[in-house]
């Protein structure tokens, strides 16, 4: 499946294990082989939403269960789903 970031970030993290909508995806972390590492959301205490600090989600690309049309399925948390 190919993807750009551009479409990436404009689908909804939702978490899997409590169903919590995450936001949307800020940033990608990759490393310098050019394999991504995971996803980078905004906090949802942060005032600035789209932009990448300390206080910023990192999900791991590990946890993505599925990437749908308007939905990208993770899930973080105490115990795995998918």
């Amino acid at each position: 499946m190919d993807i750009t970031f551009c479409e990436l970030r404009s689908k909804a993290v939702i978490n899997m294990n409590d169903g919590k909508n995450l936001g949307h995806i800020i940033d990608l972390s990759i490393n310098g082989t050019g394999q991504v590492l995971g996803l980078i959301l905004p906090n949802e205490k942060s005032l600035f939403k789209g932009v990448v600090n300390a206080n910023s989600v990192f999900v791991p690309w590990q946890s993505i269960c599925r990437i749908g049309d308007d939905t990208i399925l993770v899930n973080i948390g105490i115990e795995k789903i998918c």
